[in-house]
């Protein structure tokens, strides 16, 4: 199983951010049209991504009710034309989560810049851990500082809660 550290918080605008990411010398990967169908389970989150003709189940574990936000996930590819279909008629789908992300690369951390239907813009940053936890947290306090985010900002909910909390 996989391991990350990750925050997410709110933004007025992504230009501020663009410019930062590109004067610390991120990659800008591109922009992905997604959506996340999150299904009701009892152990943990799973949700089906959709993005270009793509599908990923992703499985994914995290305490909701820390400020370090480690997540152990799993990610299996599957057929995009079946699998909406399929794991509809399998689970109860929770919610829906459609956005326009732009994927930024850095010292092995995904940077989202997303624009989410009915929330709002988001920052989020996802720091794989690849020697350890220590140093996994050494490069996303890193990360955190060059982006000048605040921690008492950070959002500590899924974009599926606060899709859930809108109903």
């Amino acid at each position: 199983m996989a391991k990350n550290l990750e925050l997410k918080t709110a933004i007025k605008n992504f230009i501020l951010y663009r410019n930062i990411l590109t004067g610390i010398g991120a990659e800008y990967i591109r922009v992905i049209n997604q959506s996340d169908i999150y299904y009701k389970t009892n152990n943990g989150l799973l949700k089906l991504r959709l993005f270009d003709d793509e599908a990923e189940l992703i499985k994914y574990n995290r305490d909701e009710t820390g400020k370090t936000r480690w997540s152990d996930y799993e990610i299996l590819k599957l057929d995009a034309k079946k699998a909406e279909k399929f794991l509809g008629q399998l689970f109860e789908v929770e919610t829906v989560v459609k956005k326009k992300r732009e994927l930024w690369m850095f010292d092995n951390s995904r940077i989202h810049l997303d624009n989410v239907k009915h929330l709002g813009r988001f920052l989020e940053i996802e720091t794989l851990v690849l020697n350890g936890n220590a140093d996994a947290r050494k490069r996303f306090s890193s990360i955190k500082n060059l982006l000048r985010l605040d921690d008492s900002k950070q959002i500590l909910s899924s974009y599926r809660d606060l899709m859930l909390a809108l109903k």
